[in-house]
């Protein structure tokens, strides 16, 4: 585990790289489903209308993309953006009927799209993963239109002790989960390891605003087991 935790970069690459091809099983099991209704949250405050531009950053196999999809009817271009080649793999034959869908490998912090481009940025799960947040901001406020709003769906700070307690000693088996479904159990170390040493929802919200975002707020989901941030460019 000390190796993981030396080299933030590698680590992250490293972890993907054995777990893409059961991604989306080991999300269904690692919150019992419930991720499904924390995005379809993410979805919910975003509100999007026929012919916005979404850019779905960390987007993993594509859930964001598909449930932006489908409530504008297919009549909307997104760009998704991962910095794992297996995980773009997998969302481009999970997506394959969808065709107005642009797929590029790239990290958050460099993403090679014109600036002022987008009506909405979304990350969910992917925040933390980030070599630098700063700079991973700093590349969402660049590359949305004025106007445009920041939509962050991450692991948070629980706001309830008892339900803290239960969260703290599940994530315990959550390794051992990994280790039965996928054959590894180390990048799901590093993944309850590094929900409990990101930041908590204020300092997210001074980070956003110090990247050039305003009328920042969050909404916090299951007792803030996951929060949603969002900031405008204005």
């Amino acid at each position: 585990m000390q190796q993981y935790l030396q080299n933030k970069k590698g680590l992250v690459k490293n972890v993907f790289n054995q777990v893409f091809d059961q991604y989306d099983l080991m999300n269904d099991l690692m919150s019992l489903g419930v991720h499904r209704l924390w995005k379809k949250n993410l979805l919910n405050m975003m509100n999007p209308s026929s012919n916005k531009k979404l850019i779905d950053v960390a987007c993993g196999t594509g859930d964001i993309a598909k449930l932006y999809l489908n409530h504008v009817h297919n009549n909307s271009k997104i760009t998704c953006v991962d910095p794992n080649k297996g995980m773009i793999n997998k969302g481009k034959e999970k997506l394959k009927k969808f065709k107005n869908l642009d797929w590029i490998i790239a990290p958050a912090e460099k993403i090679p799209v014109a600036k002022n481009l987008y009506d909405f940025y979304s990350i969910s799960f992917g925040l933390r993963n980030t070599k630098n947040l700063n700079k991973a901001l700093s590349e969402a406020y660049c590359v949305l239109k004025p106007g445009g709003r920041y939509l962050c769906l991450e692991f948070s700070k629980i706001q309830n002790p008892g339900l803290d307690i239960i969260y703290k000693n599940y994530s315990k088996i959550i390794p051992s989960i990994g280790k039965l479904i996928v054959g590894e159990r180390a990048p799901y170390e590093y993944l309850t390891k590094s929900i409990e040493n990101f930041i908590n929802q204020d300092e997210l919200i001074d980070l956003m605003k110090k990247n050039g975002f305003e009328n920042c707020a969050y909404r916090n989901l299951s007792g803030g087991i996951v929060s949603i941030h969002s900031g405008w460019k204005v």
